[in-house]
């Protein structure tokens, strides 16, 4: 359990299953606290928010200072929470200063970066900030995204922290959990901006079921690329790809997989391993992508590359409904016009 930390320690110099829920069903449960999992008083009482590790936080009163991972930022600010963001870390900025893909909506020039890339979080600048919340993912249990281990002490004692379930879940189990945690923060999830979102995304889920079940059969890789390896995914972890495999999409499931069971090393030699007609590509900045990879033989020679049937993949897609729809889509309609290779 967490509770708000001492005036004295905070000022130390201290350096991803069957469909989502009904949104009606979910506003309940946050709204009010109905399910023990978080309650707020919107005139500034106590606040209370479970976190998928089982950690109750419990604060004087409903956070006003939000400092996080920017795909969580991003999926909390779909639903609607906004000014009480100060904060962000991981890919938030290019190099050009773009917005990082994975920023999606975040006003990103108005927050404050402590790290732009894995390794940096930079603590003094965190503790400057006054945060009263930390919120990220968890793709291994109890592990948060892109907090440095080595510091993560010194991290966690300046302010309590909310995590997500992002790892071993199907993809509407985060998007739910963000929703309400983005609700106790004070989200209006019955704005018409939210369910419009949830609608758009409902109908992808059904169009990408649809086209699994009309191209039964077409084998479907996700994976990554970097000079070295191409890395195999598997649908058993990915909480995207799990979700991808209830609605019908026949995905490659790799069968040496790493310790954290997400994916397995394969050199450039042994990239062509498993068969697919489609290759699903991680886009995020830190990832080859196919214009990078035309020196690697075993790449071009791949029976999806040949085809041309190669789509950008997001292993961390923002756990929103706004987030998520697009990219149900893109891959409804992939298989959906996909021919088999083989």
């Amino acid at each position: 359990m967490w509770t708000s930390p001492s005036p004295s320690l905070t000022r130390r110099g201290l350096l991803g299953a069957g469909g989502a829920v009904a949104l009606g069903a979910l506003i309940s449960a946050c709204g009010g606290g109905g399910d023990g999992k978080s309650a707020a008083s919107p005139s500034g009482g106590a606040w209370t928010f479970t976190d998928d590790r089982g950690t109750a936080v419990r604060l004087k009163s409903r956070p006003t200072r939000v400092v996080g991972y920017v795909g969580v930022l991003a999926a909390l600010y779909d639903f609607g929470v906004d000014r009480q963001l100060v904060g962000v870390y991981g890919p938030t900025k290019l190099k050009d200063g773009k917005p990082d893909p994975q920023a999606g909506n975040l006003p990103v020039d108005r927050l404050t970066i402590i790290g732009n890339a894995y390794g940096e979080f930079n603590i003094e600048k965190y503790a400057s900030l006054r945060p009263e919340l930390l919120v990220d993912n968890m793709f291994v249990r109890d592990e948060l995204f892109y907090v440095p281990a080595e510091s993560k002490d010194k991290i966690y004692a300046l302010a309590p922290q909310a995590a997500i379930s992002a790892g071993s879940v199907a993809l509407p189990k985060p998007i739910e959990r963000t929703a309400a945690l983005a609700a106790a923060l004070g989200a209006d999830l019955k704005s018409a901006k939210v369910t419009a979102a949830k609608a758009r995304f409902d109908k992808a889920v059904e169009s990408l079921r649809a086209a699994a079940k009309a191209n039964a059969g077409l084998k479907v890789l996700a994976a990554s690329a970097s000079p070295d390896l191409f890395y195999a995914s598997s649908p058993g972890k990915n909480t995207d790809l799990i979700y991808f495999k209830e609605l019908g999409v026949d995905l490659v499931v790799p069968d040496k997989l790493g310790q954290d069971g997400y994916f397995e090393d394969l050199s450039w030699e042994n990239a062509g391993k498993y068969k697919a007609d489609v290759i699903m590509l991680d886009s995020r900045t830190q990832a080859l992508q196919p214009k990078d990879l035309g020196s690697k033989p075993s790449w071009k020679d791949l029976p999806a590359v040949k085809a041309g049937q190669v789509i950008a993949w997001q292993p961390e897609p923002r756990f929103s409904y706004e987030g998520c729809a697009p990219i149900i889509e893109a891959l409804a309609q992939t298989i959906r016009t996909a021919k088999r290779t083989g």
